[in-house]
């Protein structure tokens, strides 16, 4: 079903209606920000960085994301159709897609990120999409840090109230009314040096601090196990 409806609305032209719909449902739910200094220091300094998030709470950071339109951030979209419908989105919030995925076009897509953060300050990656598993990071943020040099941001979201998606991320769907909890994680440099098994064992300490900072969020606002 959804299949078509995006299909209908990329064929139609109403993706920017469809955002509009977005923005204004977002309206109404209240959005609370911590530890963002460090991030947004870099920003007003034109140093790039990465921003890695969870598949699964793409939707909840929506009604934040106006607050990096000015920097026009870039974020890897899978090639496919639901991809295209996102891209579009992503468009009309003033961040640049750049196709690709780890399935399709991955290599040429993050080649393409590394040559942006060389004049743009902020680049975004969805780390465990665009099929999972969820809670995996794979293996593009790591060569993405080492290769631009850029820190990676982790960021966590969660809501005060919320439905789940029975999709394969267990999308988080913030209900209105509700409090949308964003909160970064410090800053992590990636070596640009390491071996197979140092890469390894990089990838899993991103992806264990990426967990534990979502996960505390969670049971804070008193949701628990939504990674498994």
């Amino acid at each position: 079903m959804f299949k078509n409806i995006s299909l209908f609305a990329i064929n139609s032209g109403l993706v920017r209606w469809l955002y509009y719909l977005i923005r204004f449902y977002f309206l109404f739910c209240r959005v609370s920000v911590t530890n963002d200094a460090p991030l947004l220091q870099r920003l007003s300094r034109h140093e790039p960085l990465i921003v890695s998030i969870w598949h699964q709470r793409i939707l909840t950071i929506l009604p934040y994301s106006p607050r990096f339109a000015p920097y026009s951030p870039s974020v890897m979209i899978s090639r496919s159709r639901d991809g295209e419908l996102v891209a579009q989105l992503f468009s009309c919030m003033n961040f640049r897609p750049i196709r690709g995925s780890s399935s399709r076009g991955g290599k040429g897509a993050l080649s393409s990120l590394v040559q942006d953060l060389q004049g743009h300050a902020a680049a975004i990656h969805v780390v465990d999409g665009p099929r999972g598993p969820r809670g995996i990071i794979k293996p593009g943020l790591i060569t993405l840090g080492q290769a631009s040099g850029a820190p990676v941001f982790p960021i966590s979201a969660s809501a005060s109230r919320a439905w789940i998606l029975k999709s394969w991320d267990r999308c988080l769907v913030p209900k209105p009314f509700s409090t949308i909890h964003i909160s970064w994680g410090a800053p992590i440099f990636i070596p640009p040096d390491l071996d197979p098994e140092n890469f390894e064992r990089m990838r899993l300490e991103v992806q264990n601090r990426m967990l534990l900072l979502q996960q505390e969020q969670d049971a804070r606002l008193g949701w628990e196990n939504l990674f498994e």
